[in-house]
């Protein structure tokens, strides 16, 4: 798995440039995102996120998928935003925030079927540069690491090491967290649920 370093503060735009790429034939990057580090590939490829979906280990049938796009804009191509949900998420991203709303028609087969995709906007410069470079959005599910080894979690080195063989690219861009996102579904927007409290704080406007 090759390794790049990107600071946070003074983006690499070959390096991005390199990770789009990679997401374009089919590959896998580990990313950062403004929570926990991401597995991430192509939103528009099948075969890329049945790839994901066995590096975690969920099933791509059942499980939630989420993407994480580089704005607003891009994420109303792939989801349904209506004027008061619109409202409701531009307040809140970018930010450690998973949005639940309904699914566009744009997204691939392995979405048909579903009524619902999460949609995020971290607040991290690589994650959303990422999706820009690619033109569509990044399917990502967060790494899985052992709660008694928040190194797993935290240290690139350590998160390189577990997914070395699995992924095709990492992307390095310093420390992670150890707290996702906070989940809330607003595919009723009169009633928006927290699904998980996460790293976000939510006040239902």
């Amino acid at each position: 798995m090759k390794l790049l370093k990107i600071y946070p503060s003074s983006i690499n735009e070959r390096f991005i440039d390199e990770a789009a790429d990679v997401m374009r034939h089919g590959g896998v990057v580990i990313y950062p995102t403004d929570t926990l580090y991401a597995i991430g590939c192509d939103a528009l490829n099948n075969s890329a996120i049945q790839r994901v979906c066995d590096i975690k280990g969920i099933d791509s049938r059942k499980e939630s998928l989420s993407v994480v796009c580089a704005d607003l804009s891009q994420a109303s191509e792939y989801a349904r935003i209506g004027n008061a949900a619109f409202r409701v998420v531009k307040d809140y991203l970018p930010g450690p925030f998973t949005f639940i709303l309904p699914v566009s028609p744009r997204l691939p087969k392995i979405f048909k079927g579903r009524k619902e995709v999460g949609i995020r906007v971290p607040e991290n410069d690589i994650a959303r540069s990422l999706a820009r470079a690619l033109g569509n959005p990044v399917l990502s599910t967060s790494i899985t690491w052992d709660a008694e080894e928040p190194d797993e979690a935290v240290e690139p080195e350590s998160i390189a090491l577990r997914y070395a063989g699995k992924a095709d690219l990492m992307i390095d861009g310093g420390h992670g967290g150890t707290v996702g996102s906070t989940v809330v579904r607003l595919t009723d927007i009169d009633n928006p649920e927290i699904v998980r409290q996460g790293a976000g704080d939510f006040i239902d406007l």
